[in-house]
């Protein structure tokens, strides 16, 4: 898969152009894209797996280290509605952490 990246004068990423969906705030009229406004996903990321006895699981408290099959730096996997769409890493911002989206995955067909 080959990666194009756009970059302003400045250095930093370009805005990206998307084509005009209709309606929207903008025009008043409710258009095809509107129609998603309310669609509700489901989105998770993955930082990685493990396996473990039930026992073990149970031992588990706030002070529990639980290692999983990453290492720290590896791209964490996003899904949505279950199906991985894209790798991203994780950082930290305003106290919070947050995922930047690294890579979009090409469609399975299927």
């Amino acid at each position: 898969m080959a990666e194009t990246t756009t970059t302003t004068s400045t250095g930093g990423p370009a805005p990206v152009g998307l084509p005009d969906f209709g309606g929207g705030a903008s025009s008043g009229a409710p258009g095809a894209i509107g129609l998603l406004s309310d669609v509700t996903l489901q989105v998770r990321i993955e930082l990685g797996r493990t396996k473990m006895l039930v026992e073990d699981v149970l031992r588990l408290n706030a002070d529990s280290v639980v290692e999983l099959d990453k290492a720290a730096g590896d791209p964490v996997d996003i899904f949505v509605n279950g199906r991985k769409i894209a790798r991203g890493e994780v950082l930290v911002l305003n106290e919070s952490f947050c995922v930047r989206v690294s890579e979009i995955l090409e469609p399975i067909d299927g």
